[in-house]
């Protein structure tokens, strides 16, 4: 389903960026979808459980006010939270991000592999608009098919809790009781500036982590495989791609809060309303524990699931 929503079916039956290797991760004839699947689910369940607590306080940073914070960074943030409600109280609402990584990655690289696959030139090479293009639609699959009702519930668990509402016992809680209030709707808000930032992360991640890693090995086939250097091209990618999606995220953190549907008429309306009352600074909240997260995920994601390969 997520193939289709950029290109058509691909052309190989394996999990086969490109011949030589896209985001360096080699084809492999023996990648089956049952194999590929483990592979994706362990990787996405290992970096959600290291990942997640920087996630939950980038969360906490950009639902704040401007005017009146409860948080005055990064450290303080994680302090009165673990301060009020204990260590766990960093992974509340993680349940659905864990759970969703494998449905995440197996729909970013759906439509990624479909896409360059169906745009591969006669001897099986990507350009670098085809690598940036098919990357958008690995990012617009997985916003559509995972992302956006993942976050939504995320945000608005941990928004809840912000608030002391305690309108929400949990993640499952909150989806019985968003779907039953608001139907399926209630968990697309802010799909727009999701399918914009994850579109623009894919379009960014895939080609910078391909020629980082080129840079690092070369042409080398062998290095090209080991995980540690595809870790570290991977956080290099993860880096740059923060820088230009967060103005897109911190407005679909908006649009997913509690008081989103009261608060903001659109997109648009949430992005006039953060300019006019708290300025253009406001749009890179939460910038540097997004970066340490967005980070770690893609290079634990490029490290792990090479790693893998050598056991499943």
């Amino acid at each position: 389903a997520a193939a289709l929503l950029c290109s058509r079916p691909p052309t190989t039956p394996y999990f086969a960026p490109t011949p030589t290797g896209a985001m360096g991760l080699k084809s492999d004839p023996s990648e089956g979808p049952v194999r590929t699947f483990v592979k994706g689910f362990l990787t996405g369940f290992i970096e959600a459980i290291i990942c997640y607590p920087t996630e939950f306080v980038k969360t906490q940073l950009q639902l704040q006010s401007k005017s009146n914070p409860e948080y005055s960074g990064i450290a303080d943030c994680a302090r009165k939270t673990v301060k009020a409600n204990g260590f766990m109280g960093l992974y509340r609402g993680a349940a659905p991000l864990i759970i969703g990584s494998s449905g995440k990655q197996a729909a970013r690289w759906t439509g990624y592999t479909t896409v360059s696959n169906a745009m591969k030139d006669d001897k099986g090479n990507l350009s670098l608009f085809s690598r940036i293009f098919a990357g958008a639609c690995g990012g617009v699959s997985e916003a559509v098919l995972a992302v956006t009702p993942i976050e939504t519930l995320k945000t608005r668990v941990t928004d809840d809790m912000r608030r002391g509402t305690k309108n929400y016992s949990g993640s499952l809680d909150a989806v019985v009781k968003i779907m039953k209030n608001e139907g399926p709707g209630g968990l697309y808000r802010g799909v727009v500036p999701t399918i914009a930032k994850q579109a623009t992360n894919q379009a960014v991640r895939f080609p910078t982590q391909f020629y980082v890693l080129k840079f690092m090995v070369g042409d080398d086939k062998e290095q090209q495989k080991n995980p540690m250097y595809n870790g570290l091209a991977g956080a290099a990618a993860g880096a740059v791609s923060v820088l230009l999606t967060m103005p897109q995220d911190t407005v679909k953190t908006r649009m997913q809060g509690e008081e989103a549907k009261k608060m903001y008429k659109g997109t648009l309306d949430c992005m006039s309303q953060i300019m006019k009352n708290e300025g253009p600074a406001f749009f890179y909240a939460g910038t540097w524990p997004r970066m340490i997260r967005v980070s770690l995920d893609v290079g634990i994601t490029f490290c792990v699931f090479p790693l893998l390969s050598k056991y499943i």
